[in-house]
């Protein structure tokens, strides 16, 4: 699978300690903190609003849906707008289906290493999973508790031609935005809120 195609598809989405994120000195809030604070969260269920600025398209492409997860390991994305297509991680399985074609896949993500690291992003960080992350980013903090952003920069050559930086933004253990910005320029941001 092409890595353009699999940047579209999990942006359409959802070892050892990474050396840029060492913990904080005792009593002050880090990297440790967050990620402990984030593995607390054993379910969640929101809807996104995803926007996509390709350098091929005038104006930015629009998506809307929803988003549920469960710890550690099972991530489900639904667009509703302006197609019906839905991703489905259960362990290291993906499952994409596109109801408008009758398309359905199913991908054994070790066997996609571009698609895993994409996929681990966002699992890693829901998960509070450090050592996912640092498997494939160096991995920042910046911000407070109260108004954090994780800076994951790829780390494998492969995915760095393909993937310049995913941004993933919250506020104490809920994640908000994820931004990926891709090598070649495009870029996308999807906004989560939470279901009350």
């Amino acid at each position: 699978m092409p890595a353009r195609v699999a940047i579209a598809l999990i942006a359409g989405v959802f070892c050892v300690a990474a050396p840029a994120a060492e913990s904080n000195p005792a009593g002050r809030w880090g990297i440790d903190q967050l990620m402990q604070s984030l593995a607390q969260v054993k379910n969640l269920k929101g809807t996104f609003v995803e926007r996509k600025n390709l350098r091929i398209l005038t104006e930015p492409l629009d998506f809307s849906g929803t988003l549920a997860y469960a710890a550690p390991a099972h991530l489900e994305k639904h667009t509703l707008l302006p197609k019906p297509q839905s991703l489905v991680l259960d362990q290291g399985t993906l499952v994409v289906e596109d109801s408008v074609r009758k398309q359905r896949r199913v991908l054994q993500l070790q066997e996609y290493p571009l698609i895993w690291a994409l996929v681990e992003s966002i699992r890693a960080t829901l998960a509070g999973d450090l050592q996912g992350l640092s498997r494939f980013y160096r991995v920042d903090l910046e911000g407070t508790e109260s108004q954090w952003r994780l800076l994951l920069r790829p780390t494998d050559p492969k995915l760095g031609n393909v993937l310049t930086i995913i941004r993933i933004g919250g506020q104490g253990r809920r994640v908000r935005t994820i931004e990926i910005v891709e090598a070649e320029g495009d870029r996308s941001v999807m906004t989560i809120t939470e279901a009350p």
